[in-house]
């Protein structure tokens, strides 16, 4: 079984930046794609970006093209996200996602607030 855990989210300043971290407690490559989404109350958990874990295509969602990066590390089976730009409006708890790739089971780490505000 793959356990994820991120780490890395905060109060955060607009305009800053942050990095956020997921490591998965398994092999890397058990792992179709993985992604981060976020949350915030009242709302759908949205995606923000992904990567697949072969070939390393990634997506973006609008509201972070150009200001995000989502990238992964084989080596210590750590998925990372850099944000930079930030805005009020990207507050939420950030969520890290994977799909097993012998079951397509959905992954889910327990989540990361982060917070914009002056």
């Amino acid at each position: 079984q793959v356990h994820l855990a991120e780490s890395g989210g905060g109060l955060v300043q607009p305009g800053g930046s942050l990095r956020l971290s997921c490591t998965a407690s398994g092999n890397i490559y058990t792992l179709t794609r993985m992604g981060w989404y976020r949350q915030t109350p009242g709302k759908q958990r949205e995606l923000v970006a992904s990567i697949s874990t072969r070939g390393g295509h990634k997506t973006y969602a609008d509201s972070v093209k150009g200001r995000a990066i989502i990238s992964k590390e084989y080596d210590d089976n750590t998925l990372y996200l850099q944000i930079s730009s930030l805005r009020p409006e990207d507050t939420a708890v950030y969520y890290c996602h994977a799909v097993l790739l012998s079951t397509a089971e959905d992954l889910w780490g327990s989540g990361t607030q982060v917070t914009v505000s002056s």
